[in-house]
């Protein structure tokens, strides 16, 4: 699959239709394709939608405070419709009073991808067979029925259903990872969060002093997410504050947070020494600094969350059956390696191929082709934090692996962007999970360079000529 840049392109090969074509005898490959399709959509064997396993099919949209479901048993053409309290005692009883009434027959139950908690409530109920799809599918399946932008939980629902009962052939019904697999899926994406919450706060907080108080930028040390700087910024947020303590005291406190170098805290009273305040401005003063305290506080917090996370994402991390596999990916370390033992899971039979994630991470692009006209483009509806691991690991492994490092360059040297360079390595790199990951054997890079040696890959003569250089330097 092609990672190009060029968009709205000719293609030469795309030879351009007249409506004759359509009116003349059929290919006989499109015979065959309509044939198999007739089939498909005919034979419930051939079908793994077929109604036939199935009690009834529900349709189940998720509010805040009031549930639509729209019901339809397989033996009838009648949608019955009920409302949902937002309590677990309202879904339990809904889910026992289904069980009871189809005597333990499967129901399908489809409902959008977001709704997480519902995912998990109705998970342990063994006779619920769920169909999670994504909201904009649903959103544009109403949006052609409905272009007036009409929209009601109660229809939603139903057309929820209409999904389910016309298409189930096309979607996938959930079959969830082993416990360990969804518990390290929820970690490694709430401290990815907490990551971005730091740099959220660094960014506000490094603003907010610029504002009134730039000095303190290099008073508080190189990085705001530092404990010292938390801690100065905390007790002197302001140049009138800390002129006040004094130099004697300043060193103090730096001695404390082990910042002792004699020659920065030099440079540090000099400049405290000199400094004019940016703005006497009472009000601006006194509001950015109880901001830069407030902000500073949260930032303080942030350090003692993240270690638990990690402690309790490497004990989990430990214990996965596939810890050999990601561990051994060069650049993959204590906080990627989990990462990518999360988004590939332990079901072999999960992705057929390397493509297939590649698609659903985001990481392949999207070609889009009418006539003579193609685009290339990068594929945007994708799990973001998907995308965003595998985007950070191919980053990651230019420091720890030449053959990555030669790749990249290769990239760049063809007309890519950096980020398009990384997502062509993150492609690459997939190949190759997915390879180690069905075959349940860890990367070695030793074997890797030998395939290209024997397929005579401009990637091993690179490699090579890199290392000879090394080696002359």
């Amino acid at each position: 699959m092609a990672l190009g840049t060029e968009t709205n392109t000719p293609d030469a090969d795309v030879q351009r239709l007249s409506y004759k074509d359509f009116a003349g005898p059929k290919l006989a490959w499109l015979v065959s394709f309509h044939q198999r399709t007739l089939m498909k959509n005919s034979d419930p064997q051939m079908s793994p939608g077929s109604n036939e396993s199935l009690a009834a099919c529900v349709g189940l949209d998720w509010a805040d405070e009031k549930h639509a479901v729209v019901l339809q048993a397989t033996d009838s053409q009648i949608k019955e419709h009920a409302t949902l309290e937002h309590t677990p005692e309202a879904l339990s009883d809904w889910v026992a009073q289904l069980h009871q009434r189809f005597a333990g027959g499967k129901i399908a139950v489809i409902l959008e991808q977001s709704r997480g908690s519902l995912l998990y409530a109705l998970l342990p109920h063994a006779h619920l067979v769920l169909y999670p799809i994504n909201p904009q599918m649903a959103a544009k399946f109403r949006k052609a029925f409905y272009p007036s932008g009409a929209k009601t939980d109660p229809l939603d629902a139903e057309l929820l259903l209409q999904i389910l009962l016309q298409h189930r052939d096309r979607l996938k019904a959930w079959q969830p990872d082993e416990p360990i697999t969804r518990q390290l899926q929820l970690l490694v994406e709430a401290r990815r969060r907490f990551i971005a919450d730091r740099v959220r706060l660094s960014n506000r907080l490094e603003n907010a002093l610029k504002s009134y108080f730039p000095q303190a930028l290099q008073l508080a040390g190189e990085s705001l997410t530092t404990a010292m700087a938390c801690a100065f910024l905390q007790k002197w947020p302001t140049l009138e504050a800390v002129q006040k303590a004094g130099a004697q005291r300043l060193r103090k406190f730096y001695y404390g947070q082990h910042s002792r170098a004699e020659e920065l805290i030099q440079q540090r009273l000099l400049l405290l020494a000199q400094a004019k305040p940016l703005t006497t401005d009472a009000a601006v003063v006194s509001a950015q600094s109880l901001l830069v305290k407030s902000v500073a506080h949260e930032l303080a917090a942030l350090p003692a969350i993240l270690a638990e996370y990690d402690q309790q994402i490497a004990t989990l991390f430990a214990a996965h059956a596939d810890c050999g596999i990601w561990d051994s990916f060069p650049g993959a370390g204590a906080a990627l390696a989990p990462r990518l033992a999360a988004a590939w899971g332990t079901q072999r039979d999960r992705f057929e191929s390397s493509d297939a994630m590649a698609a659903y991470s985001g990481i392949a692009p999207v070609k889009q082709a009418s006539g003579r006209s193609v685009w290339i483009h990068m594929r945007w509806a994708c799990p973001k934090f998907l995308r965003q691991t595998f985007h950070e690991l191919a980053r990651t492994s230019l420091c720890f692996c030449v053959g990555a490092q030669c790749y990249y360059q290769m990239q760049l040297q063809r007309g890519k962007g950096r980020h398009a360079a990384y997502r062509a390595l993150a492609f690459k790199w997939q190949r190759i999970m997915w390879r180690c990951w069905r075959d349940r054997v860890p990367y070695d890079d030793t074997k890797y360079v030998e395939c290209l040696k024997r397929d005579n890959n401009e990637l091993y003569t690179r490699i090579i000529a890199f290392q000879s250089a090394q080696v002359g330097a």
